[in-house]
């Protein structure tokens, strides 16, 4: 961190503020919107479709942000996104003021879809954006973010029911709204614009191309597991816990435990995942093992015989609510990472439209399984109750952790992406590396040979006339050996580093 330049310094506080009040103005309702809800006849299918429909039209909108986000320019999708938002929870906070069932649920259904819009453009947009300024700390960036959007999440529904408390329904939508509209007033202002190093294609890589990388799709399936845990326990937790008649604050404070372990511990987990030496899969695994022995506790599950029951069920169930967070902060953090990672070492070009891709296929997952968990776990409880149900969640994540172990056994890999530039060949002596030549000279015509510094191979399927062109990655990609060795140079953002500008200065 000590080598961020000012540009990245600014980058990462911007981003971070302005996904801390988008997770507040995102979350604040909760508390206090199904009453209000309630007193112009809406039913609890009603009421509860308005929360749904925001997660359903993030997972359909994400995808096309993340295939048109270099086109659209990230900078704009992201100012966009977050003055959308903005805009909308002002305007929901005036849904008092409509009379009648029918405009209320319409009103209510058309501003949270759009403010899912621009949420989905706002997330899909800031996750690029970090992956393009901090190549070499995706992980830890990414978990950074996620801390920041986490607390919001915590603290948006306690600010929101104060402020409700204190000044009626509209207050808390017009402060908090006005904030948010302010804070991206300020991002316009401040955030560095983000430029792509390569052209604009007409056919690039899109979302399907992405998904048929088989470790993509495996990220993929655990986002969507992770966040159906999560919407299992919003929807049922609740009335689990009332047989030990809690007041409200007790209740709110036990329904953090998870989102504030998972706040706290996301910072770590990206240390880890952007170590050289672990994979993110084992991550991965590591987070579902916890996600399944969470939800054992949580039950607890029927094998587990407490006794007493009611004096030790709490503390069963507020263990397994610290190895939830713990579990979805592995795994929240480990798939953007091992996601991005696979996908560029698969083929795909190391540049904004591949960040897009997996930006927008990440909120997008991860929003199918906060519409789909909060469904599947209300018709669990209300057949088999909360107990049985939790089976649900632990064999699915069991099934998911084996299938991460057994491809990190048998089939993963990462490999150097190959896109190819002419000044690879030089050497910081200025001669040419000749071990990555390719040509009868250097290769005979059956054999395959590495670079001996890298390690990289090298297949002759060239025509003669390439001779004398390469098969090293390019100065553009910010996993080639060129990057590595020429510290002069910030793959970022294609400036001059400041260590040599000072060089520059001094003599």
């Amino acid at each position: 961190m000590r080598e961020f330049t000012r540009r990245q310094w600014m980058t990462v506080v911007v981003i971070s503020v302005a996904d801390f009040c988008n997770a507040i103005c995102v979350a604040l309702q909760a508390p206090f919107f199904p009453q209000e809800a309630e007193k112009k006849g809406c039913t609890a299918t009603e009421y509860g479709l308005v929360f749904g429909v925001f997660e359903l039209a993030v997972f359909v909108i994400s995808p096309f942000y993340g295939a048109h986000l270099n086109r659209l320019g990230p900078k704009l999708v992201f100012n966009a996104g977050i003055l959308t938002t903005s805009t909308c929870a002002i305007l929901f906070g005036l849904l008092d003021k409509v009379d009648g069932h029918v405009p209320f649920v319409t009103l209510a259904f058309t501003i949270r879809i759009i403010e899912a819009m621009g949420n989905a453009a706002f997330l899909t947009a800031s996750f690029a954006i970090i992956a393009k300024e901090f190549p070499d700390n995706v992980a830890s960036m990414f978990a950074s973010l996620e801390t920041f959007f986490g607390l919001g999440l915590i603290v948006g529904p306690m600010l929101g029911g104060a402020l409700y408390n204190w000044g009626g329904y509209s207050l808390p939508f017009a402060v908090l709204g006005s904030t948010l509209f302010l804070t991206a007033i300020l991002c316009y202002l401040t955030l560095p614009k983000t430029f792509d190093d390569e052209d604009i294609k007409p056919t690039g890589p899109t979302m399907m191309s992405l998904l048929r990388i088989p470790g993509v799709l495996l990220a993929a399936i655990s986002i969507i597991c992770t966040s159906m845990s999560i919407g299992f326990l919003q929807a049922t937790l609740e009335p689990h816990l009332r047989e030990f008649h809690f007041s409200p604050v007790i209740l709110g404070v036990i329904f953090i435990i998870n989102g504030g372990i998972y706040a706290l511990s996301a910072p770590a987990w990206g240390w880890l995942c952007d170590h050289p030496y672990i994979k993110p899969k084992y991550i991965t695994a590591l987070g579902h093992m916890f996600v399944v022995c969470a939800f054992l506790l949580v039950g607890p599950a029927p094998f587990i015989d407490v006794v007493p029951y009611q004096s030790t069920m709490l503390c069963l169930i507020i263990g397994g609510l610290v190895l939830h967070g713990l579990g979805i902060g592995s795994l929240l953090v480990s798939t953007f990472s091992d996601a991005l990672g696979t996908a560029i070492s698969s083929g795909l070009p190391n540049s904004i439209e591949t960040y897009g891709l997996v930006s927008g296929m990440w909120t997008s997952t991860f929003a199918l399984g906060a519409f789909i968990g909060p469904t599947v776990s209300g018709l669990l409880f209300q057949y088999i109750f909360f107990r049985p149900s939790t089976y649900f969640i632990v064999i699915l994540h069991f099934c998911v952790m084996g299938v991460v172990l057994l491809f990190l056994c048998t089939c993963d890999r990462y490999k150097m992406d190959v896109s190819v530039s002419a000044g690879d060949l030089m050497q910081l002596d200025g001669t040419l590396d000749e071990s990555v030549l390719i040509g009868e000279k250097f290769i005979a015509p059956t054999t395959r040979t590495k670079s001996r510094r890298y390690g990289i191979s090298v297949e002759r399927s060239r025509p003669p006339a390439m001779n004398s062109l390469i098969a090293c990655s390019s100065y553009k990609n910010r996993r080639s050996p060129w990057s590595q060795r020429t510290p002069v140079y910030r793959p970022s953002y294609g400036s001059l580093d400041h260590r040599f500008r000072a060089s520059l200065s001094v003599t």
